[in-house]
């Protein structure tokens, strides 16, 4: 049993998730690569060297930081969805790092990408391969 809505009686807070998702990840993906060419700036390039290094813990931070203050990246904030967990909570600190090392991981290994976004097709809440380990779930934000 969980506090989270159920997918079958509650459909609204699942309707529209996954392009939303979509979304939220490109928003997302232009912040990081804005935040990674601003750092680039402030290290006199020196940041170049290091690109994929950069752009991996300025990815992460900015991931752990916004879900755990306010349950949703800028992203998802902006496609107007937010992560819960089962007891239908917003995520904690420790959640929100959990979470965004499942995705970095999902990333790093791309079987595990692809069993994620199947799963998100498929799955009665469209919840990704890190959600299902966590017991997260992304939701409609309420109005």
């Amino acid at each position: 049993m969980t506090a989270l809505p159920d997918p079958h009686y509650q459909a609204e807070f699942y309707s529209g998730v996954v392009p939303k998702r979509l979304i939220a990840w490109v928003v997302d993906s232009i912040i990081i690569v804005g935040l990674s060419l601003a750092t680039v700036l402030l290290t006199a390039f020196v940041g170049l060297l290091i690109w994929p290094l950069l752009y991996l813990v300025i990815g992460f931070l900015y991931r752990t930081v916004t879900i755990a203050n306010g349950s949703a990246t800028w992203g998802m904030r902006f496609a107007g969805l937010e992560l819960r967990d089962l007891s239908g909570r917003r995520l904690d600190a420790g959640q929100a790092a959990l979470h965004t090392a499942g995705y970095s991981l999902s990333l790093a290994i791309p079987v595990l990408q692809v069993v994620s976004v199947i799963m998100m097709l498929t799955t009665a809440r469209g919840q990704g391969l890190s959600d299902a380990l966590l017991g997260t779930v992304m939701l409609n934000r309420r109005a």
